[in-house]
């Protein structure tokens, strides 16, 4: 093997090594995947010390604690959020435009009792790419389980979106609205129905 053959050998290993670690030599960090929106990253921590929340009714039904999983593939138990404090099911598709024209104010909601109240998306016949884009462009920063065969919808009547159900801590199913509600309502009815301070 001659020295001038060695060296461009060498080069080429380093360039291929270079290459699938992303390394470009320009200064430029590689670009990374955006996370996956809904995805396990936007599941709640725990619920803070004192929460002062309302006690759920007596002879209230239970909620069907069904399990899922979030659009990055993470399984979530229904049951293991709503252990230590409420949970608002979102049931919508990517195509509701009913669903999209509330989604903002629905955001913005779970933002502002995030600490409070877990809100959770039930997406069904969408595909996981238009759920994503939907997801983003509405800023949907919690929670969403893909239920691709609707069986999360129909263990909970779902129909057709959009639909919203509240869940007080421990389980107990307090209220749902077959056509959704909007943000200002829910808020109203979270105060009424489960938050005490």
């Amino acid at each position: 093997m001659t020295r001038g053959y060695a060296v461009r050998l060498a080069a080429v290993a380093l360039a291929a090594v270079l290459a699938a670690t992303g390394c470009t030599g320009g200064g430029e960090a590689p670009a990374r995947p955006a996370p996956v929106a809904g995805g396990a990253a936007a599941l709640p921590g725990p619920a803070p010390a004192g929460l002062a929340l309302r006690p759920a009714p007596s002879g209230a039904p239970g909620a069907p604690a069904v399990t899922g999983a979030l659009t990055d593939g993470s399984p979530v138990a229904l049951a293991d959020l709503w252990a230590d404090r409420p949970v608002v099911l979102v049931f919508f598709t990517s195509w509701c435009t009913l669903c999209a024209d509330r989604q903002a104010a629905l955001s913005e909601l779970a933002r502002r009792h995030s600490d409070k109240v877990v809100l959770v998306g039930v997406a069904t016949e969408d595909r996981p790419e238009d759920v994503q884009r939907y997801l983003r462009e509405h800023r949907v920063e919690y929670p969403v389980v893909l239920d691709a065969d609707g069986a999360i919808w129909r263990s909970y009547a779902v129909r057709e979106p959009p639909a919203v159900v509240v869940v007080a801590k421990g389980g107990a199913l307090l209220r749902g609205w077959p056509g959704g509600v909007d943000a200002a309502m829910l808020d109203t009815e979270l105060r009424r129905l489960v938050l005490a301070g």
